[in-house]
């Protein structure tokens, strides 16, 4: 059983979202690795800090281009469309984790490559917001 310290620490890290935070900058530095690991991390908190003021895309792995050779793994014969389960395990691939269950076209199992990617798009918005507090 956790003591009152630990339940508020956790839950301190939950309400601010330090771990998604921790993630996505881990992720980034692993990705780009910079020449200067401690510059490159401030930066990206200086993007994230503006991104939060301006109401714009925050700093994060993955580009348009990146999606669509996602998608094109997924879909070999050019079919414009992937399974419900190829989907949800791109997302989660992607770092995704609020994935939306009933995306058009999960009824006839026919995700097409206009869903995904808007919803890969506002996944990654999601991640790369997880600087901004959450009130």
């Amino acid at each position: 059983m956790a003591t009152k310290r630990e339940q508020d620490a956790a839950a301190y890290l939950r309400k601010h979202r330090i771990a998604e935070l921790v993630e996505n900058l881990f992720s980034m530095l692993v990705f780009y690795r910079p020449d200067n690991p401690r510059e490159f991390l401030i930066e990206q908190l200086k993007q994230l800090k503006l991104s939060q003021i301006n109401d714009v895309t925050g700093p994060h792995l993955f580009q348009s281009s990146n999606l669509d050779a996602v998608f094109g793994i997924l879909d070999p014969a050019k079919q414009n469309h992937i399974t419900f389960a190829q989907y949800k395990q791109a997302l989660k691939t992607l770092g995704i984790r609020d994935i939306d269950e009933c995306p058009e076209g999960v009824n006839e199992d026919r995700i097409s490559y206009e869903t995904f990617k808007a919803e890969a798009e506002r996944g990654l918005q999601r991640c790369s917001a997880t600087f901004c507090s959450q009130h």
